[in-house]
């Protein structure tokens, strides 16, 4: 994960570098997936996320689209 100012420096990055654009998320949206993903981590009864719950948790967030699809 890389941090940026802007979308406009994204894209220069992208430029710069011949890469792709990936996804791009606000603070709040990263900080969201982190707590989601990582949150219940360390409970006694952690079992991995089903892709349901995955995708379920990302379009909660707002991260909809081709890149947030696992299937």
């Amino acid at each position: 994960m890389l941090l940026f100012r802007s979308e406009e420096h994204v894209n220069r990055w992208c430029r710069q570098w011949n890469q792709p654009l990936g996804a791009v998320l606000t603070l709040e949206q990263g900080w969201g997936l982190a707590q989601g993903w990582y949150g219940d981590r360390l409970d006694l009864g952690w079992r991995p996320k089903s892709e349901t719950e995955i995708e379920a948790a990302f379009a909660e967030l707002g991260l909809r689209g081709d890149f947030w699809r696992l299937r």
